[in-house]
Parts: structure tokens; C-alpha cells; sequence
């Protein structure tokens, strides 16, 4: 995504309807860049973080992380150390389906995070995981290579880019 391009949500929707997939309603906005998109990256992990921070650790090139943490509410597997690595090597942004902790410092940092909710337990860091495959989950498949969007209206998924 081109820096300054504008995401609005229900305006991406109503002029790409028959090809976006919206997300259920199931997340929170906690990042301090309230909306963003990109190439979708995915993580699929539980209650591990260590392949979360393998990727963050590396060039964002304006992508966006997805990570499916198996919806588990027992521990965060992104925090404000993990945001700032992503805002640093140009990741646009870091959805979870899971939680997040450290929310008022990442509210400070330029990197969009969606979760579902905030626990203060960090996950265990194992080395448990896989990168690079299609996670489902809120009813909506992230495909590595497609795109993804968000702001506080949700989150939505396009195979093509839908802004410039």
C-alpha cells in the first residue's frame, strides 16, 4: 500500500462488494495506525509468540501479519515490544486472533493491531508454529499473497489490491 493512501472500510466495501470477505465483527483496535492494509503474511501458532517475533523481526515491505492464535484468551502473543518491531521494519499492521497486552503503548505505536482482546500473561516461546499458510478464522480465509484491510469499522480481505 502506498504511503497516505486512504483507507476508508464501508467505502472499500461499496465499491468492491462482489469480492471482498469481511470479517464477523469479533475484534478490537489497538494499534496507534487506525487504519491499514497490505499483503497478507500469516502466522499460525498457540500460546507460542516465537514465530510472531521471527516475522516482525524481519522487512514488513508494507505487509500485514495475521496470526492465528486460535482464538485463545489465556495469554497475548503481541505486546508493545513486538508492535515496535513491526512499526520499525514497515509492517502496516498485525491482526490477532487472540489477545494483545501492553494496549496503552500500543496505542502509541505506528503499527495497526487488531485483536480480540487484552490479557497481561505473555505466551511461552517454544518455537511452536507455521508461517506461510491459509488461516481461517471470523468466517473470512487469509490467503498469503491476497490483501487485507482494516480500521475501526473491521476487517476485510480482497484477492487483488483494492488501493493503490
Amino acid at each position: 500500500m502506498a504511503d497516505g493512501a486512504r483507507i476508508v472500510l464501508p467505502d472499500l466495501c461499496d465499491a468492491n462488494e462482489e469480492i471482498v470477505r469481511v470479517a464477523e465483527p469479533i475484534f478490537s483496535s489497538f494499534g496507534g495506525r487506525v487504519a491499514y492494509g497490505g499483503v497478507i503474511e500469516t502466522v499460525k501458532c498457540f500460546e507460542d509468540n516465537s514465530l510472531v517475533a521471527d516475522c516482525v523481526g524481519e522487512r514488513g515491505e508494507g505487509r500485514v501479519l495475521v496470526v492465528d492464535g486460535g482464538g485463545s484468551r489465556r495469554c497475548a502473543l503481541v505486546g508493545d515490544n513486538l508492535a515496535a518491531r513491526a512499526a520499525a521494519n514497515g509492517w502496516q499492521g498485525i491482526i490477532v486472533f487472540g489477545c494483545v497486552r501492553d494496549v496503552d503503548d500500543l496505542a502509541r505505536i505506528d503499527v495497526g493491531v487488531h485483536a480480540l482482546a487484552a490479557h497481561p500473561l505473555r505466551s511461552v516461546k517454544q518455537g511452536v508454529g507455521e508461517r506461510h499458510r491459509v488461516v481461517t478464522f471470523a468466517s473470512v480465509s487469509f490467503v498469503p499473497g491476497q490483501y487485507v484491510y482494516a480500521d475501526r469499522n473491521g476487517i476485510v480481505v480482497a484477492p487483488v489490491a483494492l488501493v493503490s
